[in-house]
């Protein structure tokens, strides 16, 4: 299972009390601010007086985890706490032809534009993908997409796409680089040198001058990748309105809905629980959704689960070592369970 893929088996939970009921401090430093969501009154009319307001949540830094998010108010069970677009996105090898380009929506044949193999949901996503598509589309990313697919690889696919954004102006190289990096191995380091060449070689081959590919070196390459590897979601599509939150995660697994991945700015400051407050659904496109899964009291920590949260403690244990690089020590796991 790829890092940070949040569709919960939730039948199989059971709940434990939690330990996040200890309130933030004051010395805390509030590091990032959501971007304001619009607040729909009952009648589904805005009014003069509903205008922006910001989610009820803070990031701050805490000595124990490092950055986390906190509750500024009581959040009610099933309630969505905020919604975050990715800031890079890519759909995956094997749906490339099944979902939009730009936002992974599942195409409907009847109003989708293409362009060049690949479809759009519709013109405005044509438009937006233009940050990146006007300069994907000049070079042939045959023997790069071939390397990615023999060596089961997805997270180049990002890179890839980030690398477009970046010459094309549309954001800076270092976007990334407040996200908390994987550890990598010199060996590790060494097997992404090929994915580097491709990528590069590509760019080259299509004439992209020498002056808007400065950024494109190895340690950018790896840098990049390095946070990939560990802040990366993989979108679980749950088209359809569900009643509740089981409802819709099974939706999502019984659809085996996975068309691709992406990288989210507030959604990378969440901290793992095996038994979480918290949840990502992605319901028609990549947009996600974070949502209360109980009752979060004013000043507790919000927490989602990176891993299938269904799994043994022992599986958790290793899963959470190997691809996230630290122990497990919520409840569940103290207790074996």
């Amino acid at each position: 299972m790829s890092p940070l893929a949040f569709v919960l088996t939730l039948s199989c939970y059971r709940r434990w009390p939690s330990r996040f009921s200890t309130p933030y401090s004051h010395n805390l430093l509030v590091l990032f601010s959501s971007t304001a969501t619009t607040i729909t009154p009952p009648n589904g009319k805005e009014s003069p007086s509903s205008g922006p307001a910001p989610p009820p949540i803070r990031v701050a830094l805490t000595e124990s985890t490092g950055r986390a998010v906190f509750a500024t108010r009581r959040i009610g069970a099933g309630d969505t706490i905020h919604t975050a677009k990715p800031i890079v996105s890519h759909p995956s090898l094997s749906a490339i032809t099944t979902v939009c380009y730009f936002c992974l929506k599942k195409i409907n044949a009847v109003t989708a534009s293409q362009s060049q193999g690949v479809s759009f949901c519709s013109e405005n996503c044509k438009e937006s993908s233009k940050v990146f598509y006007d300069v994907e589309k000049k070079a042939d990313w045959l023997a790069f997409d071939d390397y990615c697919r023999t060596q089961g690889l997805k997270y180049p696919l990002l890179v890839k796409r980030l690398a477009c954004m970046v010459i094309s102006g549309a954001a800076p190289a270092g976007i990334l680089d407040i996200l908390q990096p994987a550890n990598l191995t010199q060996g590790m380091i060494l097997k992404m040198e090929e994915g580097f060449h491709l990528l590069r070689n590509a760019l080259v081959k299509a004439n992209i001058g020498d002056e808007h590919m400065s950024f494109l070196t190895k340690q950018w390459y790896t840098d990049v990748l390095a946070r990939i590897r560990i802040n990366a979601f993989r979108i679980e599509l749950a088209a359809g309105v569900y009643e509740d939150l089981l409802s819709l995660a099974s939706a999502s697994i019984e659809a085996e809905a996975a068309v691709g991945n992406a990288i989210y700015m507030l959604p990378s400051f969440y901290n793992h629980d095996c038994d979480p407050n918290t949840h990502i659904v992605w319901i028609e496109n990549a947009d996600a959704k974070l949502k209360a899964l109980r009752d979060i009291d004013e000043g507790e920590e919000l927490r989602i689960c990176y891993i299938d949260a269904s799994m043994s403690c022992d599986a958790r244990e290793s899963l959470l070592s190997q691809g996230f690089g630290f122990k497990c020590n919520c409840l569940r796991c103290m207790s074996g369970d």
